[in-house]
C-alpha cells in the first residue's frame, strides 16, 4: 500500500477533519438560529454555479475543511427562521450525528448479516409507527428512501395482493386502475405509469373548495370505470394533499374499500406524522383502516432526508411485492424473514435509515414530535389569521396543517396579470434571498405558498416577508401603470 491510501485512512487525520467540520457546523447552527447571516438562500444562476464547481473540482490538494465551509455558505439554510420553502424539517443535529456514524460504517442491510443493529432498529421504529397509527401487532412494513419511492413500492404490494392476474410473472393482461385525488402528489400518476396501466389507469377523483376528495364521487366513478372494463384494485386517500395540506376524509375512503374489497394506501408522506400530535391527531382519523400507510420521518419529525416509513396493516403483505430469487444473497426464498430486507424493498445495498429515527425516539421521545408538530402548525394558522384580517390578500384555503397557499390580490388586474404579479414577486424574494418560499398552482392560479417547518421561525417573521411582497407588488405595478 502506498502513502496515499495510509493518508486517505489515518486516523488523526480524520480526528482533526471532523472535530474542524462539528465546529464549523455548530457554529452555522448557532448564526442560524440568530437569523444570521441576513440571507436564507445565497441565489446563484445554474449556470453561474456549474462553472464555479466545475473548476473547484480540478483545485486538488485542498483541505476538506475550505470545501465544507464553500458548501455550507452556498447552501439554502434550512435552520434559518425565515426558511419557509419545502417539505423538508431542519434535520436535529443530534440525527445528523447518526448520519456520521453511518456513513463511515457504510453497512449495506439488504441481508441481515451486513447490518445487524441497523436492521433490528429498523424493526423496532416500524412496530412503533405501525403500533402509533392504530395498526395491532401483525402490522410490519420497511424503511425506504422517501415517498415517492415508498408509494410505488405500496402500490405494488396491492397489486399482488388485490389484482386478479398474477402480473409479477405473467404482466398486465388487463387494464388495472386506481382511485386518486386531483390533488395527490404526482408520484402517484408516476407509480401507476411505472407500472405500465397508462393514462387509463389513474381515474382521478374532483375535490372540493378544500382541496380535499369528494368521497361522495368514488362510487359513481368506480362504477363507471368498471362499466369500461377496467379493474380497480385501489384506492389512495392524501394526508395531506402537497400543495395545500388539504386531508382527505380517511373513514370515508375506508369504508369505500371494504364495501369493494379494493386495497386502500393513504400517502401521509407529509400528514401522518400528526399521530403524534395530540392536537391534530383528529386530521389522521381513519388511518387505522388503510391496508398500507407511508410516512416520511424528513418532511415533519426532524430527520434528515431522506427516511420513509411505509407500513402495512397486515406485514405478511410486504413480502408479496418482489417474489425472485437471487440465491446469491437470500438462501431461503420460501421463509418470510423480516431480518432480510432486500425482499421486501427496492433497495439491496440499503443504508441505516432507522439510526436516523431511532436515535430521536430514544433521546428524546415521542413528546419532541407532538412539540414540533404542535408549534409549526399553531404557526401556520395564526399566519393565516393575519393574512385573513389584512386587505389585498387571498387564501386559497385555510390550513389544515403548516401548509397555507395565498397571494397578492390589487384592484385593477385581472386574472392573468394577477399571476404574473406573483410570480414575479415570489422571484424578487428568492433572488434577494433574505425569506425563502415556493409557489404553486391551483386551478389556473399562482399562490404563494409556505411549509412551516422550522420550530424558530416566529409569526414576526412571516408578517416581514408579506409585508416585504407587498412592497414589491405595489412597487411592481407602479412601474407598470
Amino acid at each position: 500500500m502506498g502513502d496515499l491510501l495510509k493518508n486517505v485512512y489515518d486516523p488523526e487525520n480524520f480526528r482533526r477533519q471532523g472535530h474542524a467540520l462539528i465546529d464549523l457546523l455548530a457554529d452555522y447552527l448557532d448564526n442560524a438560529l440568530s437569523r444570521q447571516p441576513d440571507r436564507v438562500i445565497p441565489w446563484i444562476e445554474p449556470e453561474t454555479a456549474e462553472e464555479r464547481w466545475a473548476a473547484r473540482l480540478n483545485d486538488t490538494g485542498q483541505e476538506p475543511g475550505q470545501l465544507f465551509r464553500q458548501v455550507m455558505e452556498e447552501s439554502i439554510k434550512l435552520h434559518h427562521p425565515r426558511y419557509m420553502g419545502h417539505q423538508v424539517s431542519p434535520a436535529a443535529p443530534v440525527a445528523a450525528l447518526g448520519g456520521v456514524l453511518n456513513d463511515l460504517l457504510n453497512n449495506g442491510m439488504g441481508v441481515y448479516e451486513m447490518g445487524i443493529p441497523g436492521t433490528a432498529m429498523e424493526r423496532a421504529v416500524v412496530k412503533s409507527v405501525a403500533g402509533k397509527m392504530g395498526f395491532g401487532p401483525e402490522a410490519d412494513g420497511v424503511l425506504t428512501s422517501g415517498g415517492s419511492l415508498a408509494n410505488l413500492t405500496a402500490l405494488l404490494t396491492a397489486r399482488s395482493a388485490t389484482a386478479r392476474q398474477p402480473v409479477w410473472t405473467e404482466g398486465n393482461t388487463s387494464q388495472l386502475a386506481l382511485l386518486v385525488s386531483e390533488e395527490a402528489h404526482y408520484c402517484v400518476d408516476r407509480a401507476v405509469r411505472i407500472m405500465g396501466w397508462g393514462e387509463a389507469g389513474i381515474i382521478k377523483v374532483p375535490s372540493d373548495d378544500a382541496f380535499r376528495m369528494r368521497t361522495e364521487l368514488l362510487e359513481p366513478l368506480y362504477q363507471q370505470a368498471v362499466a369500461e372494463g377496467k379493474e380497480v384494485i385501489a384506492v389512495v386517500g392524501s394526508a395531506c394533499s402537497t400543495s395545500t395540506g388539504s386531508f382527505d376524509d380517511l373513514e370515508a375512503i375506508g369504508r369505500f374499500a371494504a364495501m369493494h374489497g379494493i386495497w386502500f394506501h393513504v400517502d401521509g408522506a407529509h400528514g401522518a406524522a400528526t399521530i403524534y400530535a395530540e392536537k391534530y391527531r383528529h386530521l389522521v382519523k381513519g388511518l387505522e383502516l388503510a391496508d398500507s400507510v407511508v410516512m416520511d420521518f424528513h418532511k415533519m419529525l426532524l430527520s434528515p432526508t431522506i427516511t420513509t416509513a411505509l407500513i402495512f396493516k397486515q406485514g405478511r403483505n410486504s413480502f408479496r411485492t418482489f417474489a425472485q430469487k437471487a440465491v446469491y444473497l437470500l438462501n431461503q426464498e420460501g421463509d418470510q424473514d423480516w431480518y432480510n430486507l432486500a425482499k421486501r424493498t427496492f433497495e439491496t445495498t440499503k443504508t441505516m435509515l432507522s439510526l436516523r429515527a431511532f436515535i430521536l425516539l430514544q433521546t428524546y421521545g415521542e413528546a419532541v414530535f407532538d412539540e414540533y408538530i404542535t408549534t409549526v402548525n399553531d404557526l401556520c394558522a395564526s399566519f393565516a389569521d393575519w393574512l385573513d384580517a389584512r386587505p389585498g390578500w387571498q387564501l386559497a384555503a385555510r390550513p389544515a396543517c403548516n401548509i397555507l397557499c395565498f397571494r397578492v390580490t390589487l384592484p385593477g388586474l385581472d386574472e392573468t396579470q394577477t399571476n404574473a404579479l406573483n410570480e414575479r414577486i415570489r422571484q424578487e424574494l428568492l433572488e434577494e434571498g433574505r425569506f425563502y418560499i415556493v409557489k404553486t398552482q391551483l386551478r389556473g392560479k399562482t399562490y404563494l405558498r409556505v411549509t412551516l417547518t422550522n420550530p424558530f421561525t416566529r409569526i414576526g417573521d412571516l408578517e416581514d416577508m408579506a409585508l416585504d411582497l407587498e412592497a414589491k407588488a405595489l412597487r411592481r405595478t407602479q412601474e407598470t401603470s
